[in-house]
């Protein structure tokens, strides 16, 4: 079992053998802009699943992985070669969804700024519901127990 440190070390080993190698192996002119985003691999070194995206429509997303799974053997005679170990990972192409979701995210900022646009125009005209400041304040508590007191002179008096 090799440890996290070297798979981790070994996964960025893969990722840059397959990205300089990527345009000599897969001598297509249908593969389109792949960026590969990042590769991960088991604490045993025996798999390993490669992270791309593709820049393009649908289409061109499709015909890249098509490529892709089509060439894996040819990639993995590369990564082999150029790694340096005894056993060569098996290596799966996940397309990434990196980009729809941060479009996503960008999408549900733009709500959160449009919402906090509202409140702060709503709370810009906004009036108290009650008195404009609902807290005593030390000089109110000074003649209440003035008052207190005077009630609790007239008592013992009285006895």
């Amino acid at each position: 079992m090799a440890d996290a440190a070297r798979a981790r070390k070994v996964a960025d080993r893969i990722k840059t053998l397959i990205a300089a190698g990527l345009d000599q192996i897969v001598k297509d002119p249908d593969l389109g802009f792949v960026t590969i985003t990042d590769v991960r691999v088991t604490n045993d070194l025996q798999h390993g699943s490669v992270f791309y995206t593709v820049f393009g429509d649908d289409a061109q997303r499709a015909k890249t992985a098509e490529l892709l799974e089509a060439n894996r053997g040819k990639l993995r005679s590369h990564v082999g070669k150029n790694l340096g170990i005894r056993l060569t990972p098996t290596l799966e192409f996940i397309a990434d969804a990196i980009p729809e979701t941060a479009a996503h995210l960008e999408v549900l900022l733009q709500e959160a700024r449009e919402r906090d646009a509202a409140v702060a125009a709503a709370a810009a005209g906004a009036t108290h519901a009650g008195d404009a400041d609902p807290y005593r304040h030390d000089d109110e508590d000074d003649a209440d127990q003035g008052a207190d007191t005077g009630a609790e002179t007239d008592a013992t008096d009285r006895a």
